[in-house]
């Protein structure tokens, strides 16, 4: 029997708090950052504008869907149709208590500029989550974002980020009643879940060495811990802590970044579908209801209508 169903799994990808940077200069903010957030707690998520799905619409989507959302807008990003201090002002109003807003933007010249510039968002507009300055060496801006990530608790409740597995996602470990065998159902960097094909005779926070784990094609070794069994659904969850050679929480130091690698890349790849999906259900929205005259008067001038 299934423990994690289709509708889980929905709730899954949609759970937690994720941040999203709206249309950001990828000289500045390059997307290779976002594994990297990963590692240290945070899911965050590239919007870009496009012609198949209008910007606003995008962000429309984003709050209604990821209820628990920080969004960051880069407001030198030119985008057809919208001013960058209306619209964030606008959504501000419309969605206070709902999201929470932070504003990016290239390092100003003089003093004065940033000045007026962090007066208007953060008092007249009022958004919480900062305006941050960004460096023409991206190496600099890594550490900034990250710091304001942190200030704003961008990693939610959650220490480490979990990924739902697939099918084929297996563990297997000797114990002196023989092989066990099992499937993983989510991993993070720290825990994973299985259930197995027998019942587990294995006493809580008793030290299993060397299991035997593949993850979506990803195979490694690693000692675990039992640290908890629950029922769920009729059957038996497990849920193991991974134990390193330094004796502390976590995986293997060389298997890490290739761990973090698979959970980002399957954690991503569910959320990306997810907002692929309801982006086009939104396009199909705004072309059943809305003219191309009130598209275009909505602040939807980048809408193709194709």
């Amino acid at each position: 029997m299934a423990v994690i169903d289709k509708d889980e799994q929905q709730e899954h990808i949609i759970e937690g708090r994720k941040t999203f940077f709206i249309c950001p200069d990828a000289t500045l903010l390059p997307e290779n950052y976002l594994e990297e957030y990963m590692a240290r707690g945070y899911e965050t998520y590239i919007i870009g504008d496009d012609r198949y799905c209008p910007l606003k619409a995008k962000v429309e989507v984003i709050i209604e869907t990821f209820t628990d959302s920080i969004l960051f807008f880069y407001i030198d990003m030119p985008v057809p149709g919208i001013s960058w201090e209306k619209y964030i002002k606008e959504l501000q109003e419309k969605y206070t208590g709902r999201i929470l807003i932070g504003v990016l933007y290239a390092k100003r010249q003089s003093e004065e500029d940033k000045k007026k510039l962090e007066k208007y968002y953060l008092f007249d507009v009022g958004i919480q989550c900062g305006c941050i300055s960004l460096e023409y060496q991206k190496a600099k801006n890594f550490a900034l974002i990250d710091k304001v990530m942190y200030a704003n608790q961008a990693c939610g409740r959650r220490k480490n980020i979990r990924a739902i597995c697939d099918t084929k996602s297996r563990v297997s470990f000797v114990t002196k009643h023989g092989q066990i065998k099992g499937s993983i159902l989510d991993i993070s960097l720290s825990h994973f879940s299985a259930i197995f094909e027998k019942t587990l005779d294995v006493q809580l926070y008793e030290k299993i060495p060397k299991v035997l784990i593949n993850v979506n094609g990803l195979h490694f070794i690693s000692d675990a811990i039992l640290v908890m069994q629950r029922m769920k659904n009729g059957v038996m969850l497990n849920v193991f802590v991974f134990s390193n050679s330094m004796g502390q929480q976590g995986v293997e130091s060389d298997i890490q970044p290739r761990l973090l690698e698979r959970i980002y890349q399957m954690t991503s790849d569910k959320a990306k579908s997810l907002m692929r999906f309801k982006f086009g259900e939104a396009r199909k929205n705004l072309r059943q209801y809305m003219s191309d005259d009130d598209l275009y008067d909505a602040g939807y001038y980048n809408f193709d209508g194709d």
